[in-house]
């Protein structure tokens, strides 16, 4: 062998060792969630490449359950009543992540005490064309103007069924329901997925809130909204008894004192109350977007700047509906202070999407073990003793 040979050979010796031992570090840092890990080299790489693609790539490593969460039993204090079940903690996983129901059994191993998926629509729809997502890292905020972008119910239910039928997955999944762009019936398009995911769902959730898919906001108005959902509440209501599964309204951050009014009476009419409200959606106000140039694309932001926005409107319908509609809080959630605001303020249990997306999985741990700490230091024996607590407190912030 000559001189070259050898060092080719070498050389590629040299390269499968060095590849094979960087696999090796890798896969290890992801199967024990190290901290660091995520935030000195996974996270920052994340965030060089384009941001739907990375927002795949996540979504493909949840699927492939690639991510675990600390391997420990969550605190009992995180432990949370939900209708006629308890989350083991209050931390979900907020619709728009995993849009097709694909990676449910990933998201759950991280530790989330519960998983949303969707918006799902009746047809599958490709949604609104690229580029539709933007990252801005110096707000930890995300613009994303996907508009609904769906494989269809079919689709996703067949995929559904398949994973209650293994009995693998014990955690509690919720259904975010959307309307198709050219739908000629939002109601028609919400009945049909009331029918369809009823059966399979612990809760289903009805998005007239994303400011993505034209005239979709419009639904919250007094009367349609009441239309809306009295339509809805009636299909559920045509499901077998023991699928009478809970129906929550998901509303946007940008409504008026009048918005928030109208809405609390309709929620709570006889003949088309719901069983609970996610406060909230993507803002479309950008003002405080540090990135002027970004802040001109169109879509909703969601992120660090929506917090204070949500955590408000969450104190404002908890008090108008008096506590008693269940709220999801959503928006802006990136540590147990930012949980616990929004639990004080009203929430039973809130949701992540943004600082998921910014940290991975680690965040999820860190954020329960803040929380858990909190509640401790203050001296509460549960999640349910704060709920509601120091709602005024947030009314004007």
């Amino acid at each position: 062998m000559t001189t070259v040979s050898k060092l080719k050979s070498k050389m590629g010796s040299l390269v499968l060792v060095t590849t094979g031992a960087g696999l090796f570090f890798a896969g290890f840092n992801l199967i024990k969630g190290k901290d660091k890990f995520y935030d000195d080299f996974l996270m920052p790489i994340a965030r060089k490449v384009p941001p739907e693609t990375s927002h795949r790539l996540a979504v493909l490593g949840c699927k492939y359950k690639l991510f675990n969460g600390s391997g420990k039993e969550d605190p009992h204090i995180l432990s949370t009543p939900f209708f006629n079940t308890h989350l083991k903690n209050p931390i979900g996983i907020a619709a728009g992540f995993d849009k097709q129901g694909e990676a449910i059994q990933g998201l759950d191993k991280i530790g989330f005490g519960f998983v949303e998926i969707g918006s799902v629509t009746p047809e599958a729809q490709p949604g609104n064309p690229t580029p539709r997502v933007f990252r801005l890292n110096s707000d930890q905020a995300i613009i994303n103007r996907y508009g609904f972008n769906s494989e269809g119910h079919q689709a996703v239910f067949e995929r559904l069924n398949e994973l209650r039928k293994d009995n693998t997955f014990k955690g509690i999944l919720g259904i975010n329901l959307g309307k198709n762009k050219t739908s000629p019936s939002a109601l028609d398009d919400y009945v049909k997925g009331v029918n369809t995911f009823g059966p399979i769902a612990d809760y289903l959730v009805i998005n007239v809130s994303s400011p993505n898919t034209p005239g979709l906001r419009d639904l919250q108005g007094k009367q349609d909204l009441e239309n809306l959902l009295t339509g809805v509440v009636e299909a559920r209501n045509k499901l077998p008894t023991n699928n009478c599964v809970p129906i929550f309204v998901k509303i946007a951050p940008d409504l008026t004192k009048k918005d928030i009014e109208d809405i609390s009476s309709v929620v709570l009419k006889k003949n088309c109350k719901i069983d609970g409200l996610i406060v909230s959606n993507t803002t479309i106000d950008k003002s405080q977007v540090s990135d002027q140039e970004l802040a001109k694309e169109a879509g909703g932001l969601s992120g660090a700047p929506l917090k204070s926005k949500s955590t408000q409107l969450i104190a404002q319908m908890y008090a108008q509906t008096k506590g008693k509609i269940p709220i999801i809080g959503v928006g802006g959630v990136f540590n147990g202070q930012d949980a616990f605001e929004k639990i004080e303020a009203g929430a039973s249990c809130v949701q992540l999407y943004t600082a998921f997306i910014f940290y991975g999985p680690p965040i999820v741990t860190k954020i329960k073990n803040e929380l858990a700490e909190i509640l401790n230091e203050q001296g509460y024996k549960s999640v349910s003793e704060v709920v509601g607590k120091n709602y005024k407190k947030y009314l004007s912030k």
